[in-house]
């Protein structure tokens, strides 16, 4: 069965004003536009148009009331696609594991914490990796801790810069900073994030901005100079110096497991999460940061800049599967030849350019650039013709 789903982009501040709506079609709303749902996540379900034949308003309607003819045994979609659209940087995060999520949540139910109390960690039982494919030329990111000698060769520089200005408070401060690196990298990271977000730093922050201002352009630099346009003292922009910067090309993409330290800054992208809404904020953010917790979710051992590889499983056909088993995500490039995809999950079909005809075992629907289709496992494979692209979120198991 194939259901034409939609829903309305999310008007989160960073988000931008452009991107989603030049992608439908359509004039923008004026507002930010943050991350289109396309799920049955509770927080922004699908909705279903009229006349799918399924006669419930949403997916997560249909599905609590139809698992089976969702196509879920189970009850529920373990996964969420997305278009997410950063206009200016988002929090700096992490996300638990499944034992570290299945256990806060009882925690906080036991204690009686309100589901939507701003300063409750765990809003679900379920981890939440997720993965993100850039659309736009570039897609600006921090992800994962890096080594502490390339966090503290940025600083080293940092302090010859304020040095060479006359900057003596300001050195001071970093020289403190540089003194807290020595020993090793994971034992290192835990302390120093410790410290950063659970003292009062506030003249170190102000000393890494002003002296970032004036130093020769590095990534780390550029990305302080980022942080303190909009956040402007916290305490996450000395933080990222110890993370690595990425910049994604259209077509690459990040997978960021549980305990991955992570922050998208700008660009346009599909991402595909576990079907869950845990988030232990880190700064650049109004929201609850809650040090202790973050710090056992988080990760301290650097890692390289966690680049996800497609494999190519056809002609026109490529999947992008981390190690877990929520989700995988299908591409689907189509110009002269169709492309085909075995299909043994529910999955869900979104168009990110062009106009394309999807096709099943039973089914067939014409879609163009933003438009999106719930796909039952009935349909037992999914064929793409005309000219365009298609992504095509399903579960691995």
């Amino acid at each position: 069965m194939f259901v034409a789903i939609e829903n309305t982009p999310r008007p989160y501040a960073w988000g931008s004003t452009t991107a989603i709506a030049e992608l439908q079609g359509r004039t923008p709303s004026g507002e930010p536009e943050a991350e289109l749902w396309l799920g049955a996540h509770p927080g922004s379900p699908s909705r279903i148009f009229a006349g799918s034949g399924v006669g419930y308003a949403d997916l997560a309607e249909w599905i609590a009331h139809e698992p089976d003819s969702a196509g879920l045994t189970s009850g529920r979609l373990p996964f969420l696609l997305k278009l997410l659209a950063a206009e200016t940087p988002l929090s700096l995060q992490a996300h638990p594991s499944p034992e570290q999520a299945e256990a806060g949540f009882a925690r906080e139910n036991a204690a009686n914490i309100p589901l939507d109390a701003p300063h409750r960690n765990y809003k679900d039982a379920f981890h939440k990796p997720e993965l993100v494919v850039a659309l736009s030329e570039t897609y600006d990111a921090l992800c994962g801790f890096r080594p502490v000698t390339d966090a503290a060769a940025d600083i080293d520089a940092l302090i010859t810069v304020a040095d060479d200005n006359g900057q003596g408070l300001a050195a001071a401060e970093l020289r403190g900073l540089r003194e807290r690196l020595d020993g090793d990298d994971a034992d290192v990271l835990h302390s120093v994030i410790q410290y950063l977000l659970g003292s009062e730093v506030s003249a170190l922050v102000s000393a890494v901005t002003d002296v970032a201002a004036s130093a020769p352009l590095t990534p780390a630099v550029d990305t302080v100079r980022l942080l303190a346009q909009h956040y402007a003292g916290d305490p996450g922009i000395v933080v990222s110096l110890f993370v690595n910067r990425v910049t994604l090309r259209r077509g690459e993409a990040l997978y960021l497991p549980s305990g991955n330290i992570h922050a998208y800054l700008h660009g346009f992208g599909v991402e595909l999460m576990a079907a869950s809404d845990n988030v232990l904020r880190g700064g650049l953010t109004p929201k609850h940061v809650d040090v202790p917790e973050l710090l056992t979710v988080l990760n301290f051992e650097p890692v390289p800049v966690p680049y996800l590889e497609p494999e190519r499983v056809s002609d026109g056909v490529d999947v992008f599967a981390p190690d877990v088993p929520d989700f995988e995500l299908y591409r689907m490039s189509v110009h002269d030849d169709d492309a085909t995809m075995d299909l043994q999950k529910a999955a869900i079909a979104v168009v990110t350019r062009g106009e394309v005809d999807l096709t099943g075992a039973q089914g067939a629907a014409t879609l163009t650039a933003g438009q999106a289709m719930y796909i039952t496992p009935d349909e037992t494979a999914l064929s793409v013709s005309g000219d365009g692209d298609v992504f095509v979120a399903t579960s691995q198991v």
